[in-house]
């Protein structure tokens, strides 16, 4: 039997290789789960009379782009939210969560060949594991260009060979950053749109954690994109209900950029896709158009924030995130910091090399871990109290 070559160097995923390492030993303590970023705040309380409501259209075939009801509120949140207006019809499209999203369009959207030559698609080290699996995937080369604290977490795209950038054909970026909570700024946008510009490759914009910032709203690439005049066909950003309203199993989220990328991911879509049942459609268009919720949200986020200040207060290299709820916390060795903490403690946390690749002997997540503010306030205060002990002290 003969399988593809394309995957055969890829780690076991984050999670499955966390087991591995930490299920062979007995926890040193009550377990607290500080791994998986999976919201652990209330939803809003109107979910469940929608989807009641809506029982019956489990009977229909959704439409595969979103209905015009939901379409229309997205459009109406992106114009609240960033000021952008968007014809939502022709320029956004239902999504069965981020990841779909992300790893659909690099199909829909990538060049065979760029210059003639093998296409490069960028992304941040470390990062969502989508973004590699996607090029792998269409045969593109996947670079991974690091994000450390000395560029402030951001990756500096530009530092790159011009026959890299030549042959680019799409740059991921996350904004506020998993894992780091890094937040690009709008002349951080705009750069990475001229860069765009000149070498001609489209960004894709994941943007999943905007909603969860600790002091400002964090600029977006399309209000970006509209200040300079960029091409509206050069960017495409993912936005999910994910971490915004506290529902990941909803599995709703939409992509919106230029007509015609969103008119060929429709394309595809409507080939291999899978859309969104009609009462999760109706459930996602209220949602987006509510921000009380949200606003209930980020406060208790913003008391999260606080705690990891307090606790951790004097660990070396420790930065609170500017946006997202993860910690990136610097430890000597990623995998035995999580192995230890595990062992003596029951905290669990992910090893930052998990998220990462090496490239030339530098894995740029390997001396970190990262720590999800996920769970209730005091379970996380003691989560990070332990680990404080357990590591810093």
């Amino acid at each position: 039997m003969v399988f593809p070559e394309r995957f055969s160097n890829l780690p076991d995923y984050a999670f499955p290789r966390l087991r591995k390492l930490l299920d062979v030993h007995p926890a040193g303590g009550e377990v607290i789960h500080m791994t998986i970023g999976e919201p652990q705040h209330p939803m809003p309380d109107f979910i469940g009379p929608i989807l009641a409501e809506s029982l019956a259209e489990f009977g229909k075939y959704p439409p595969n782009e979103g209905t015009p009801e939901l379409l229309a509120a997205i459009g109406c949140w992106l114009h609240r939210r960033y000021g952008v207006r968007i014809d939502a019809a022709e320029q956004a499209m239902a999504l069965n969560g981020t990841r779909e999203g992300l790893f659909n369009a690099l199909l829909a959207l990538c060049p065979e060949k760029k210059g003639g030559k093998r296409p490069v698609v960028l992304m941040p080290n470390p990062f969502y594991q989508v973004y590699a699996v996607a090029a792998l995937t269409i045969g593109a080369e996947p670079v991974y260009v690091p994000a450390t604290a000395d560029n402030g977490f951001l990756p500096d795209f530009g530092l790159l060979p011009s026959d890299i950038l030549e042959r680019t054909a799409v740059a991921y970026l996350c904004s506020p950053s998993n894992p780091q909570g890094a937040v690009a700024s709008r002349d951080y946008w705009a750069g990475l749109l001229r860069l765009a510009e000149k070498h001609d490759f489209r960004i894709f914009a994941d943007e999943c954690y905007s909603e969860i910032w600790r002091t400002a709203p964090p600029p977006g690439v399309l209000e970006v994109a509209q200040e300079t005049g960029a091409d509206a066909e050069r960017v495409l950003t993912f936005h999910s209900l994910s971490k915004r309203s506290n529902l990941p199993g909803l599995r709703s989220g939409f992509v919106a950029g230029g007509p015609g990328s969103i008119a060929r991911i429709r394309q595809l879509r409507a080939y291999a896709g899978a859309p969104l049942p009609l009462p999760i459609q109706r459930v996602s268009e209220r949602v987006w158009a509510d921000e009380a919720h949200v606003e209930a949200n980020r406060a208790l986020y913003q008391e999260k924030y606080a705690a990891a200040d307090e606790i951790l207060e004097g660990v070396p290299g420790y930065e609170g995130p500017e946006g997202g709820f993860f910690l990136w916390l610097p430890v000597e060795d990623g995998e035995a910091a999580a192995l230890k903490l595990w062992r003596e403690t029951g905290v669990r946390v992910l090893p930052g090399g998990y998220l990462s690749r090496e490239v030339e002997g530098f894995n740029p997540g390997q001396g970190y871990i990262r720590v999800a503010m996920v769970a209730p306030l005091e379970d996380m205060r003691r989560g990070l109290s332990r680990l404080r002990d357990c590591l810093y002290n």
